[in-house]
C-alpha cells in the first residue's frame, strides 16, 4: 500500500509523526485531500480539522491555522493547536 508520511509540528514541539493512507486539511478557500503521489505544494491553512487515516483508523485533530508543504508523499504541517 502507498502511503504518506505525516509530521504535524507546532511551536511547542513535534505532535504527530506517522505513515498514513491520507490527509485532509482546512486550506483557504475549502478542505482539501492529500492522497500518495500529490503534487507539490505549499499551502497556508485555516481554523479547522486535520483528518488523518493511519492503519484504517480515523483522527481528527482542531488546529488554529497554520501551513502545509506536500513535497515526494510526505505531508509537513505546521500548526497551532
Amino acid at each position: 500500500m502507498n502511503e504518506l508520511s505525516l509530521h504535524i509540528l507546532s511551536p511547542e514541539g513535534t505532535i504527530l509523526e506517522a505513515d498514513v493512507e491520507l490527509v485532509t486539511l482546512p486550506g483557504l478557500l475549502s478542505p482539501f485531500t492529500v492522497l500518495p503521489g500529490h503534487a507539490a505544494i505549499v499551502t497556508a491553512l485555516e481554523n479547522g480539522t486535520v483528518r488523518y487515516v493511519e492503519a484504517g483508523n480515523e483522527t481528527f485533530l482542531p488546529i488554529e491555522g497554520g501551513f502545509a508543504e506536500v513535497k515526494d508523499n510526505t505531508v509537513t504541517v505546521c500548526v497551532e493547536v
